[in-house]
């Protein structure tokens, strides 16, 4: 073999390398930003407040922005209620005072762009969810919808309109969220269920979903973790 041969054939061996580390490796785990989410989220929603006071911390060292650690808490809302999305906030303004005292100046980052479709929320709502389930929802309301239609439209038009339109975060970062903290709530695995499903449909991995249990493990307790571990298990065995 020259010595032509056998620089192409070490050529080849790294990029074949390099190609598998990039399907098995890194990019199979959650990112330094990701995770910080996860953690922000759940511990919001479980109103672990001194805990969560190091992990908003730990975020901006992540290099989350301070608007996209305020969309989060507020995203918690939504799931955990207002009373532990406010105390979250409030938080979180306490630990920039802290850090602006020390000398600290976070990035603010992105405020959310202005919304330019002229359609209804009840319509843009509908097409965002359809997305995240990669499935048009046709047909007649059926379960909790038909039972208090009025829920369906707030769903809709203010969780899926108002907030998963704002882009401050993405749909993979929303979904983050809200699977935080319905783990950390606990009582709800059908809706954990389908919101884990829509997590791999909008291109998280079975292994970063893992991951994510074993962020709710070390964050927010076992049980919850075990928890979600098994409602995890039956969304990846029946996809």
């Amino acid at each position: 073999m020259n010595k032509i041969s056998k620089l192409m054939l070490f050529i080849m061996i790294v990029i074949a390398t390099v190609t598998v580390h990039a399907q098995t490796g890194a990019d199979q785990n959650l990112s330094t930003k990701q995770q910080a989410i996860v953690r922000i989220a759940a511990l919001t929603g479980r109103g672990s407040l001194e805990q969560l006071k190091e992990e908003l911390n730990a975020g901006l060292e992540a290099g989350l922005t301070v608007n996209q650690i305020k969309e989060v808490i507020v995203h918690v809302y939504a799931y955990a209620g207002f009373p532990r999305s406010i105390r979250g906030l409030q938080t979180f303004m306490t630990v920039l005072d802290e850090r602006k005292s020390k000398g600290v100046n976070d990035v603010m980052g992105n405020e959310a762009s202005p919304i330019e479709d002229d359609s209804s929320k009840y319509d843009r709502g509908k097409a965002i969810l359809d997305t995240l389930l990669d499935s048009p929802q046709r047909g007649p309301q059926t379960g909790y919808s038909s039972f208090a239609p009025v829920i369906e439209i707030f769903l809709k038009e203010h969780l899926f309109a108002d907030i998963f339109e704002r882009d401050v975060l993405t749909y993979k970062e929303r979904e983050l969220v809200t699977v935080s903290v319905l783990a950390a709530i606990g009582g709800v695995e059908p809706m954990l269920q389908s919101h884990l499903k829509i997590c791999l449909n909008v291109g998280l991995t079975a292994d970063q979903l893992q991951q994510y249990v074993g962020i709710i493990k070390t964050s927010i307790g076992k049980k919850e973790a075990n928890s979600a571990k098994s409602v995890l298990n039956g969304v990846l065995k029946n996809k």
